[in-house]
């Protein structure tokens, strides 16, 4: 999607090690070589994410700038049924969906964490991306804990064996939990965000200093950290 980084398609590969470590302006050899850090890698994979619902090759309904989110999350079930728009579809259950350059795994289900928490790399893309998704669908998608997993708006046919899940004949498909490895994230990097609340207290972790120079990481906070 013109945004080189490396690749991983669902973005939980990318999001889950920044959750606890400011990589931002410490590399390994890798980002040496390439110049940048992993903090802009994943900056260019959100990013590459977005642009890829933007295009919305495959065609699912209202995937774009502000509805987007592809990482590993539950599916309505492995299904072989009409969207909509009475388009054939194969539909799936849980699994790692993505974008990526070695593959894409796409059936039209959308992962409000895989924006959400991405909020620390791209606030400028995220947040309009969270407005909009709990404006337009939050009666459907958000709940006392939070948004659910995933939901699809393509499938909303009535008569078919779901796996997880309930269908809204107007809406489509929406998943029934709302997962802790969701909200984690979300609540961690909302923090990270606001102020860097959990990279601050990971950054005087001694083990993890000690890994990370192990690992090869230079530069950056590392170099002052003692």
């Amino acid at each position: 999607m013109g945004y080189e980084h490396l690749s991983f398609a669902p973005l939980f590969g990318h999001q889950y090690s920044h959750v606890w470590i400011d990589f931002r302006g410490i590399r390994d050899a890798t980002m040496r070589q390439r110049d940048i850090d992993y903090f802009e890698n994943t900056r260019r994979a959100v990013y590459a994410q977005r642009a890829y619902a933007i295009a919305n090759p495959k065609g699912f309904f209202e995937y774009g700038a502000n509805v987007w989110g592809f990482t590993a999350c539950d599916g309505p079930g492995k299904l072989r049924e009409f969207d909509r728009n009475n388009r054939f579809r194969y539909y799936l259950d849980y699994s790692a969906r993505g974008a990526g350059r070695y593959g894409t795994i796409d059936d039209g289900t959308i992962a409000p964490t895989a924006a959400l928490s991405s909020l620390p790399f791209a606030p400028e893309i995220v947040i309009p991306a969270v407005e909009e998704m709990h404006a337009r669908y939050g009666k459907f998608i958000y709940s006392k804990f939070g948004f659910v997993d995933s939901f699809n708006r393509s499938l909303t046919a009535t008569d078919v064996k779901l796996s997880d899940g309930r269908i809204d004949p107007a809406f489509g498909w929406i998943a029934s939990d709302s997962i802790g490895i969701d909200q984690g994230p979300i609540l961690a990097m909302i923090g990270n965000y606001r102020n860097e609340f959990v990279w601050d207290a990971m950054r005087q972790c001694k083990p993890l200093q000690r890994g990370l120079q192990r690992a090869g990481f230079e530069g950056g906070w590392l170099a002052s950290s003692g």
